[in-house]
C-alpha cells in the first residue's frame, strides 16, 4: 500500500508546439544532423549558456518509416544536441550536435566493447555539477514486451569538455543482479543544496521509484551514494523503501520555484499518460498525478522531459517521444496551484 499526497498542482491544459526531430522539426535535424527518427531528448542546463539533450536509439536517411531501426540505417545508441533558445513558442531548435566526420550526430555513449549480450546503450538523465556533465545510462541487455526490458548494469558517464567527449568509469557502474531488481538502472538527476540526487527505477515501466543521494564531488562512484529508507540514508541501495510509487516510466524530476514543489514527469503505462505529480521533498509523499499528455491524443507516448529553463513559472515544456512516428514532439503545459 502507498499513501498519496495532496494533489498541489491541476494541469489546466496542454498543447503541441512542434516536432523537435526528424523530418519537418524546428531545427531540421534530418537535413543537418543525420536525425532522421530518435527518442527520448533528455535535458539538463549545461551551466554553459546551453541546454543540453541526449536523445536515444538514432537513425539516418535508410530508417524504416515506424518505430525503432533497421540497424543498418545509420544506427547510433544515443547522440546528444545542444540548443540556446530561450522563445519556445514556435518549437525548440537544436543548434548543433556532437557530430562525426562526416557532420551527422556521432554517438556520444560508448558500448561495451567486453560483452556480446548488449543491446544498445540508452541515456536516462543528465546533470552538470561544477563544470563536468553526467549522465545516467543503461545497458540493455534485450527488450521484451512493450515497457519490458533487462539491463546488464547501470551507469555513470563523464564529460569534462561540455559534452564533446565521454568515458564511462568502472567505478561508475551498478550491476544488475539476476533477479533484474537493481533499484537504479534507470533514473532521474537533480540537485538540492550539498548533495546531487538520484531517483530510480527497475529495469523496465513498471516499477516503483527509489531515491538516492551523493556528495557534488563523487556522482562518478556508486561506492559514494547513499539510499533513503524512509527513516535514513544507508549504503545498501536493496534496502532503499519507495517514495514515489509506479508503475514509473522514463522520469524527469525539477523543482519548480513558482509553486514551490518538486515536479515529477514520467510516464504510467497502466494509465496510457505521461503524468506529472508533485511533492514538497523528494522523500515524499507524492501526489497520485494529473495527465499532462494520454495515449488516445499521442499514440504510443513515452518519456516525458522538463525543460529546465522554464521552471520559474505556471508554464512547463517537456519533450514527449512517439513509437510510430519514432521522433520527438515539443509540448506545454499550463498549471494551476
Amino acid at each position: 500500500m502507498h499513501a498519496y499526497g495532496e494533489v498541489m498542482v491541476r494541469v489546466i491544459g496542454t498543447t503541441l508546439i512542434g516536432r523537435v526531430t526528424g523530418a519537418g522539426s524546428a531545427g531540421r535535424t534530418d537535413e543537418r544532423f543525420g536525425i532522421h527518427a530518435t527518442d527520448l531528448g533528455i535535458m539538463w542546463d549545461g551551466g554553459d549558456g546551453r541546454v543540453l539533450v541526449l536523445f536515444g536509439d538514432t537513425y539516418d536517411r535508410g530508417w524504416g518509416g515506424h518505430g525503432g531501426g533497421p540497424a543498418h540505417a545509420g544506427w547510433r545508441c544515443n547522440v546528444l544536441a545542444y540548443s540556446s533558445a530561450r522563445d519556445l513558442t514556435a518549437g525548440l531548435e537544436l543548434d548543433g550536435v556532437v557530430a562525426g566526420p562526416d557532420g551527422s550526430a556521432a554517438q556520444v555513449i560508448a558500448s561495451d566493447p567486453g560483452r556480446r549480450d548488449e543491446a544498445t546503450v540508452i541515456p536516462n538523465a543528465g546533470i552538470a555539477v561544477d563544470g563536468r556533465q553526467y549522465a545516467h545510462y543503461m545497458s540493455v541487455r534485450r527488450w521484451g514486451p512493450p515497457g519490458h526490458w533487462t539491463t546488464n548494469y547501470a551507469g555513470i558517464a563523464v564529460s569534462d569538455d561540455g559534452g564533446n567527449t565521454w568515458v564511462n568509469p568502472a567505478e561508475g557502474r551498478w550491476i544488475n543482479r539476476a533477479e533484474h531488481d537493481h533499484p537504479f538502472q534507470i533514473a532521474a538527476f537533480t540537485r538540492d543544496g550539498d548533495y546531487v540526487y538520484l531517483l530510480g527505477t527497475t529495469n523496465g515501466r513498471f516499477g516503483d521509484a527509489y531515491l538516492a543521494r551523493v556528495g557534488p564531488e563523487a556522482v562518478a562512484d556508486v561506492r559514494a551514494y547513499t539510499y533513503w529508507t524512509g527513516n535514513g540514508w544507508v549504503r545498501d541501495e536493496f534496502l532503499a523503501s519507495p517514495v514515489l510509487p509506479g508503475p514509473v516510466g522514463e522520469l524527469s524530476v525539477a523543482y519548480n520555484v513558482h509553486f514551490g514543489l518538486w515536479l515529477a514527469l514520467h510516464l504510467d503505462e497502466h494509465r496510457g499518460a505521461i503524468l506529472l505529480r508533485t511533492a514538497s521533498r523528494l522523500t515524499g509523499p507524492w501526489s497520485a498525478g494529473e495527465p499532462v499528455a494520454s495515449g488516445a491524443e499521442y499514440p504510443a507516448l513515452y518519456g516525458g522531459y522538463l525543460h529546465p529553463w522554464f521552471l520559474d513559472g505556471p508554464e512547463i515544456y517537456f519533450l514527449l517521444s512517439q513509437w510510430g512516428p519514432y521522433n520527438v514532439f515539443l509540448l506545454r503545459s499550463r498549471l494551476s496551484g
